[in-house]
């Protein structure tokens, strides 16, 4: 089915009639389709799901087209970026191209499934902007941050899941807590292994978040726990020498925000796997989702 799903987002971009676009496009490097798996797996039978699974997927590529210019990312999955194989004004329109047809083709599924989306983009779109903005100084505040990936990353994963089940008609409640909560746990894993995995795992290198500004879980509740505060402040959005990297290493260590932060991606997944208990398949893709190196 996921195989389906990639014809029917290439034949999409070929129906634009733009060989350039569909080169670009093609370019992209395809990640792990947790969304599309998530759509399959509620609605398996319905005649729509793989269109739904294919609308969500290109408007998640999109938003990682913008995500790369505002980042200034040359690498995506190990990838080189559009922005930087090309330039940031080509990865923004194309972008906004893939958005544009994923909305053509949304507004088939129906009012209630395009409203749901829809609404869920625009979140996407306020967390980039909160995520932006938080970039511009320490923020040591976990409510804020929580908040922020939840509009950027667990929204438009919350909106998946209470979509698919609409199609299958299943409960959408549940099926949206569930969806919310492996958006929260998936974020949260990705920021513990900025900081536990390699740079050839993960294709960036690591501790880069912090780096570029990004200050993730383990940084924050570091803060709350440290008394060198300001030294810990002093080294945020700058390029780390190595005994300063061997230091945030030692005090995450010492401290052990990784595992308080695995501990409350542990109890979001809990509470995923409750609402939809008896879902092995579902329940699958939280376990594999903890347990993940990359």
């Amino acid at each position: 089915m996921l195989e389906a799903v990639e014809q029917q987002m290439r034949s999409w971009v070929i129906d634009l009639n733009d060989a350039f676009v569909l080169s670009l496009y093609d370019a992209l490097p395809a990640g792990k389709r947790l969304r599309a798996k998530l759509v399959l797996l509620i609605a398996p039978e319905h005649k729509s799901a793989v269109a739904l699974a294919s609308v969500i997927e290109l408007i998640h590529a999109s938003s990682l087209l913008h995500d790369d210019v505002i980042d200034e990312a040359h690498t995506r999955r190990g990838v080189a970026s559009v922005n930087a194989t090309h330039d940031s004004k080509t990865a923004v329109m194309l972008g906004d191209i893939l958005y544009s047809k994923a909305y053509f083709e949304l507004a088939k599924l129906g009012v209630e499934i395009a409203g749901i989306v829809a609404n869920a983009v625009t979140q996407l779109s306020m967390g980039e902007l909160m995520d932006v903005e938080l970039t511009k100084s320490f923020n040591s505040d976990a409510d804020i941050y929580l908040e922020m990936i939840y509009k950027k990353t667990a929204s438009l994963i919350e909106a998946t899941t209470a979509s698919a089940a609409i199609l299958a008609g299943k409960d959408e409640t549940s099926h949206a807590l569930y969806g919310k909560n492996v958006g929260l746990a998936f974020q949260i894993i990705d920021d513990i292994l900025d900081i536990t995995s390699d740079a050839k795992t993960l294709g960036k290198p690591v501790l880069n978040d912090y780096v570029e500004g990004k200050v993730t879980l383990p940084y924050i509740y570091l803060h709350d726990k440290i008394d060198e505060k300001q030294k810990l402040e002093s080294l945020y959005a700058k390029t780390l020498e190595a005994q300063d990297q061997q230091w945030l290493l030692e005090e995450i260590k010492q401290h052990e925000t990784i595992e308080q932060s695995y501990a409350l991606a542990s109890a979001l997944s809990a509470e995923a796997l409750e609402v939809i208990k008896g879902d092995t398949s579902l329940e699958y893709i939280v376990n594999s989702m903890m347990e993940r190196s990359f």
